[in-house]
Parts: structure tokens; C-alpha cells; sequence
């Protein structure tokens, strides 16, 4: 009984599995998105790799965990209130929905909820790209109880997303109006640029609004709207595509800058 045994666990969104003694002690994780197993106990290694071998899939590399980067000292040099790194996709609705949850019974969906599913959606989609040397950031907040809904950052720059559900609708969008179904027109592109205004203005960076119309059936730009980059849910792993922007080292600065809670609270 006195084996190590294999505990999955999740850690700043990446899955694992730790391989822990019987008195609670890491002695090695295995990444799988890596393919590597990283060994805390160099002399247990033969035990490790016994314990994980039901779980290993082809090939991977073994040896201790790899040097911290900047954004790893970062982190690890804030206080977890402060860290909004682990933020979930839609969390700022997650919490109104929680504080106020509404009627038991009523006669229309709450429209928070295909808010907090568009949300998700394109959360994930976001999070996909970190193999690619992409960092996304969720529900960033902004005095006066505004959010930035994501915040992409990577070597083709930084992208402040607004996202709006649109399930199997069709939008028309204008200079400055976005309409979706058969709702009214609303001025939601003020709220785009605006938000990546002050995104900008946070991180002294260029930071280029995206509109994400999530699930819409067709989106019809009547006029192109001046500096907003239009999108549907299928279209966001396109923003990972570019490149030539930032190097690694400013990636990782500016990621470590945007993670901090403190970074937003005067813009």
C-alpha cells in the first residue's frame, strides 16, 4: 500500500496527472498536452514511470520541471485574490447568476445563460491556442462593474474580444449599430472600442477591438465598421494565425501585466 498512486488534477487551465505518495507528497506530474513527465523525485523515477504507465500515450519525455518563465515568477509573486488568470470564461455572469439566479419558473429563458454559453464558447476556443504560444485572459474587470469578455495575447499582438450571443440569427452590422434577429439595434460598438481603449491604455500597448457574434446564422456588414474586426465563434482560432508582432519576452510581460488585478483598477 505504500505504492504512489495517480490523482488527476487541473492546474492553470492544463490537465494532469500528479503521481502522489501515500502521505500526500508530489513527486511528479505528467503533462499530457507536453507528452512529458515531470520528475520532483529524480531517485523514484523507475516508480513514477510504473505508477503512470496505464496512462502514458506513445513517446514522452521525462526529466525535472522546466525553468520557470516571467510569467511563472509572476505568478507566483502575486496574491491569489490578485491573479485573474484563473477567471473562467463568462465569470462575471457566473457571479450574477449566482448572487441573483431570478424566478424559479419563467415564461422566457434568461438571456444571461446564452450569454454565459457564447461566453464559453469562444473562451475555449481562445484557451486552445496556448499550444501556439497564445495567452487568453477571461472577465477582466474594469471600474464601474464593466468586463473585458477576453483578452488575447500572442506574437500576432493583443485582442480585447467582446462577445454577443446571436443563436441561429441573422445580424446586420453598421458603422455604429449592430443588430441581431429581430431585436432593436444596439450601439455595441461603442462598448467594443472602448473596452479595447482602455485595455490599451492598461498595458501601453496597441490593443485591437474584435467583435464575436456568437453562433450567428449569417452576419450581414452593411458598413464596415471603422477599426473593429468582426467574427463569428468559428472564425477565433483565425486570430492565432498571425504573427511577427511580439517576441516571446513581450508576450510574456505584457501576460504578466494583464494578470494582475491591480493593472485594471485606474483605467
Amino acid at each position: 500500500m505504500d505504492r504512489p498512486r495517480v490523482v488527476p488534477t487541473r492546474r492553470h487551465g492544463r490537465d494532469r496527472l500528479c503521481v502522489r505518495l501515500p502521505d500526500g507528497r508530489n513527486i511528479a506530474w505528467y503533462d499530457r498536452e507536453a507528452a512529458r513527465v515531470n520528475l520532483l523525485d529524480a531517485e523514484r523515477e523507475e516508480e513514477v514511470l510504473a505508477a503512470l504507465g496505464p496512462y502514458l500515450t506513445g513517446p514522452v519525455a521525462v526529466g525535472p520541471p522546466p525553468v520557470p518563465t516571467p510569467a511563472d515568477l509572476a505568478r507566483l509573486s502575486l496574491h491569489p485574490d490578485d491573479d485573474l488568470a484563473p477567471n473562467r470564461p463568462g465569470e462575471a455572469l457566473l457571479v450574477d447568476l449566482d448572487r441573483d439566479p431570478g424566478p424559479a419558473r419563467r415564461l422566457r429563458p434568461d438571456p444571461r445563460r446564452a450569454e454565459l454559453d457564447a461566453q464559453r464558447t469562444v473562451g475555449d476556443a481562445l484557451d486552445a491556442m496556448g499550444d501556439a504560444g497564445w495567452h487568453a485572459l477571461h472577465s477582466l474587470p474594469l471600474p464601474g462593474s464593466h468586463h473585458v469578455h477576453h483578452l488575447l495575447i500572442g506574437p500576432g499582438g493583443l485582442y480585447a474580444l467582446h462577445v454577443r450571443s446571436a443563436h441561429g440569427r441573422r445580424v446586420t452590422v453598421a458603422e455604429t449599430q449592430v443588430r441581431i434577429g429581430r431585436r432593436p439595434p444596439e450601439p455595441v460598438l461603442h462598448r467594443v472600442r472602448a473596452d479595447a481603449d482602455r485595455a490599451a491604455h492598461a498595458l501601453t500597448a496597441e490593443v485591437r477591438p474584435v467583435l464575436v457574434l456568437a453562433g450567428a446564422r449569417r452576419v450581414t456588414v452593411v458598413a464596415a465598421p471603422r477599426g473593429v474586426r468582426v467574427l463569428t465563434d468559428a472564425d477565433v482560432p483565425g486570430l492565432g494565425r498571425g504573427g511577427g508582432v511580439l517576441k516571446p519576452a513581450d508576450v510574456e510581460a505584457l501576460y504578466a501585466a494583464a494578470r494582475d488585478r491591480g493593472t485594471w483598477a485606474g483605467v
